[in-house]
C-alpha cells in the first residue's frame, strides 16, 4: 500500500500583479497557478480545495466562525527500499571502517583494544602557595650613604 504525505496551505486570497495581466480575475488565477507550479515542482500533486470553518476569538469573550479556503496536496512518501534503489545502491550493506580493519586485518594476529595512557592527577595548592604576605609587594629599601 502506498502511503502518502499531505501539506495544506491557504489559497491566495488576492492575485499577483504580472505583465499583461489587466484584471482582478486573471491576477488572482495567476497567484493560483503559480503556487501550484511551485508545489509540483518539488513533487507536490494538487488533490483539491477545501472551504472548512475556524473558530477564531473576537474581544474579550466571545468568538466567530470564518470560512478559511485551502488548498491539500499530496506526494509519495518514500520508502527505504525505494530511496535505496533510487540511490542506485541496490541494498548494499554499508560498512564501517572497524568492520573493514577486522576483514582486512590477518588472521593470525587479532587487533587488540589499545590500552589507555594514565592519566596525571591535578596537583593541589597549598594555602602557603596562594597566600602572599603584603610585606612582599613591597620594594626592599636600599640603604644611603651621608
Amino acid at each position: 500500500m502506498q502511503n502518502y504525505e499531505y501539506k495544506v496551505l491557504p489559497a491566495p486570497a488576492k492575485g499577483e500583479k504580472s505583465k499583461g495581466l489587466k484584471n482582478a480575475e486573471t491576477r488572482f488565477a495567476y497567484a493560483i497557478e503559480r503556487l501550484m507550479n511551485d508545489m509540483a515542482s518539488e513533487g507536490w500533486e494538487y488533490q483539491r480545495a477545501e472551504t472548512l470553518p475556524s473558530e477564531e476569538r473576537s474581544g474579550l469573550t466571545s468568538s466567530q466562525t470564518v470560512w478559511r479556503n485551502l488548498l491539500v496536496f499530496r506526494r509519495p512518501r518514500p520508502s527505504a527500499e525505494a530511496a535505496l534503489d533510487d540511490s542506485g545502491l541496490e541494498r548494499r550493506r554499508l560498512t564501517s571502517a572497524a568492520d573493514l580493519a577486522r576483514t582486512n586485518a590477518p588472521e593470525e594476529a587479532a587487533p587488540e583494544a589499545p590500552e589507555e595512557a594514565p592519566r596525571p592527577e591535578p596537583v593541589a595548592e597549598t594555602e602557603a602557595e596562594t597566600e602572599r604576605p603584603e610585606d612582599d609587594d613591597r620594594q626592599p629599601e636600599r640603604a644611603t650613604t651621608s
